[in-house]
């Protein structure tokens, strides 16, 4: 996975209209596709996008880990926002560690091809144990 920044923080000049106006409404997804299952430490995800679909904004606090099952494509939109294109390879199994700075980011499939992830997002420890990750 590569990932360019292509848009700098607080820069919003280059955001259309539409994107600016869901950050504000502050309304945020909570959801990462398709719900498989969950236990006491994680929660398992299965994402598939096709061509020119996207998650909405969501707020992220715990840590993720995925798994890549496509190559392809991809923009994420932060809140502050920065912009991020992300090269993804088959097999790639990148891990954002987010448990202590939440994010509000969305993620779209910029690509001409299905982008298909297993998600992975570890719930924060009990009694204020950080994660191993």
């Amino acid at each position: 996975m590569d990932i360019t920044e292509i848009n700098e923080k607080t820069n919003f000049n280059t955001w259309e209209d539409e994107k600016i106006n869901e950050l504000k409404k502050g309304i945020f997804v909570n959801t990462l596709g398709n719900f498989l299952f969950e236990n006491d430490s994680i929660r398992l995800w299965d994402l598939s996008l096709l061509p020119k679909e996207r998650i909405p904004f969501g707020r992220r606090k715990s840590n993720y880990s995925l798994t890549c099952m496509t190559n392809g494509l991809a923009i994420s939109r932060k809140s502050n926002g920065e912009i991020d294109l992300i090269r993804l390879k088959k097999g790639d199994t990148p891990i954002w560690l987010y448990e202590e700075n939440e994010i509000i980011c969305d993620f779209e499939n910029i690509g001409e091809t299905l982008l298909k992830f297993i998600v992975i997002e570890h719930k924060p420890a009990a009694f204020g144990i950080k994660s191993n990750l």
